[in-house]
């Protein structure tokens, strides 16, 4: 990850995730994120609330992990980077969005439980992020980016 871009968020799950797959097959899925900050009104001793939300993407395993956990509502930690896409309408309109890119999600288990079961390795894949920076291998992808060769996401087209 690049220095100063990354970003840790807890929030609950605002839609069901959207599993796709791109052209050459790889799964990428997309759901919303609502991060909630409370703080005390100094003068008014009134608690006062702001949530933000956020789009997350994720992509090759951990998107068909996510779209088998996850469901709206879920309380759910993300770890990740941010990455502005942007794109032109059919109108020709020029649009931009900023993206949460996810390295890691998990469930939140402050106010839940939660059963993890371990995925079987995948020949070619499975395991194919493991390890951290200057692990060697450099057949290795970029933790949770498209495979070398692989068409990547087409950052034109219109958001999910």
């Amino acid at each position: 990850m690049a220095a100063g871009n990354n970003v840790d968020l807890v929030g609950n799950v605002t839609r069901d995730p959207e599993l796709r797959f791109t052209p050459s097959g790889q799964a990428v899925a997309t759901f919303g994120l609502a991060v909630n900050r409370r703080w005390q009104n100094r003068q008014t001793q009134e608690w006062e609330e702001a949530v933000s939300f956020f789009d997350i993407v994720c992509w090759a395993q951990m998107a068909e992990n996510v779209s088998e956990s996850v469901s709206r509502g879920t309380r759910v930690m993300v770890t990740g980077r941010l990455e502005q896409r942007s794109w032109e309408t059919q109108e020709g309109d020029k649009r931009s969005k900023i993206e949460v890119v996810a390295d890691e999600i998990g469930p939140s288990l402050r106010w839940a439980t939660a059963q993890v079961q371990k995925n079987e390795r995948r020949e070619g894949g499975g395991g194919a992020n493991l390890g951290g920076p200057g692990g060697g291998g450099g057949s290795r992808p970029v933790a949770n980016e498209p495979a070398a060769g692989a068409p990547a996401y087409d950052h034109d087209e219109e958001p999910f």
